[in-house]
């Protein structure tokens, strides 16, 4: 299945989603599926005049490919502009991941503080690509083409900070906007930014993730290269820290995000 016919899926019925094994990232479903369906039941229960600020996803266990996920959802409060609203996302009676939302009407006001600039990548077309290879990349990376720009690839004992390049969805037939759940896909695609520094293979995940979106979202459809860049800030006793952001290939900006991720080497 394509992830756009996922996101039809939750919209249909939130109460029974099941992730084929072709999404998965080892023994849990792609966390930025996960993420993007949860948030989907979410906007549902949101007025469309109120776009979503923020998302703060911890992913409490691993959501397993293959077995039924009911994604419940809990508006908390709504004010007179924000919404807060919970998603949680079920399986087996235990809960898998966590979300909080933060939705909220535009309103006026005297601040306006242009973002930071992009930086500079080469094209797409001449960044080396990751493959998809299976039974040694994750399964859901068959879905996503990412091209390396800056840093180095997992697992080369590259010691830079930053990683980043272009991604994109692949499969998506026919170009569709690109809303915020095709976003959280883009961003979470990349690998934990400590991969690069190891020099073989270790398992890595990502613990915390908040991620902001600039409303109102730039007119872009599923098919367009977007460029990513993410920051490692501090990595110690298994844990990092990293910031990250997501741009148009033009360099305007689409997302901030931040993830807190474990590695085991």
């Amino acid at each position: 299945m394509r992830f756009s016919e996922l996101i039809d899926a939750v919209r249909r019925s939130p109460a029974d989603v099941v992730i084929p094994e072709q999404w998965s990232q080892g023994r849990a479903s792609f966390g930025g599926l996960v993420a993007a369906l949860q948030y989907e039941a979410m906007r549902a229960k949101v007025p469309a005049d109120r776009p979503v600020r923020s998302l703060a996803i911890t992913f409490v266990g691993p959501a397993a490919p293959g077995v039924p996920i009911q994604f419940d959802v809990e508006v908390l409060r709504e004010g007179k502009a924000v919404s807060q609203v919970l998603g949680r996302a079920m399986q087996d009676g235990q809960v898998v991941t966590l979300v909080q939302g933060s939705f909220g009407a535009s309103r006026a006001s005297e601040v306006d503080v242009q973002a930071l600039p992009a930086p500079e990548m080469k094209p797409w077309d001449d960044c080396q690509e990751l493959p998809y290879i299976p039974g040694v990349t994750p399964e859901f990376m068959r879905h996503l083409a990412m091209c390396w720009s800056i840093g180095g690839l997992p697992f080369t004992g590259n010691p830079s900070r930053e990683m980043g390049g272009w991604v994109r969805l692949r499969n998506e037939v026919d170009a569709q906007p690109l809303t915020e759940a095709f976003i959280l896909a883009l961003v979470d695609a990349w690998p934990p930014a400590l991969l690069p520094h190891l020099k073989k293979p270790a398992a890595g995940s990502t613990l915390t993730w908040t991620i902001e979106f600039v409303q109102p979202l730039l007119e872009l459809s599923t098919l367009d290269w977007c460029k990513y860049c993410v920051t490692t800030e501090h990595a110690r006793d298994g844990y990092g820290h990293a910031a990250a952001a997501l741009w148009s290939a033009e360099g305007k900006l689409i997302a901030l995000s931040r993830q807190t991720v474990t590695i085991f080497a």
